[in-house]
């Protein structure tokens, strides 16, 4: 990882000392988990509800998407949307709990992988908008 390239004043060497020690911490504490869903209205509700449930810190909706699938013997399409959210990995399990009860689907997908590098400033936001445990 490139740090402190290019530094010319001590306050640059102080925000980049910062930087690089916050993005070595924060490698992988940070998930972003994908949900399909069958429109964009239906995200809107589950997503504001995730917000308000403190379980991520953004949702982004995708409309268009197509799915090609295997469901019950049978080779199906459908238009979808696709929800891109950002939490705390250490809430993801929560989130997967939270969309299974919230998701108009039989068998909801909801994944996740984990952040290995990003914005600090964006990662630490999404730290201090999703708490470790609900109050």
């Amino acid at each position: 990882m490139l740090c402190a390239t290019n530094v010319r004043t001590p306050f640059s060497l102080l925000a980049a000392t910062f930087i690089c020690r916050y993005t070595a911490m924060a490698e992988g504490i940070h998930s972003i988990a994908y949900v399909t869903i069958p429109n964009d209205e239906v995200g809107k509700t589950l997503a504001r509800k995730i917000i308000e449930n403190e379980l991520a810190a953004c949702v982004n909706i995708i409309p268009k998407v197509i799915s090609i699938y295997k469901w019950k013997d049978e080779i199906t399409e459908d238009s979808e949307a696709l929800m891109m959210i950002k939490t705390r990995t250490s809430r993801v399990d929560d989130l997967v709990k939270f969309v299974r009860e919230n998701h108009p689907y039989i068998v909801c997908e909801v994944i996740s992988t984990p952040i290995q590098n990003g914005n600090p400033p964006y990662l630490k936001w999404i730290s201090d908008s999703v708490p470790e445990i609900k109050k």
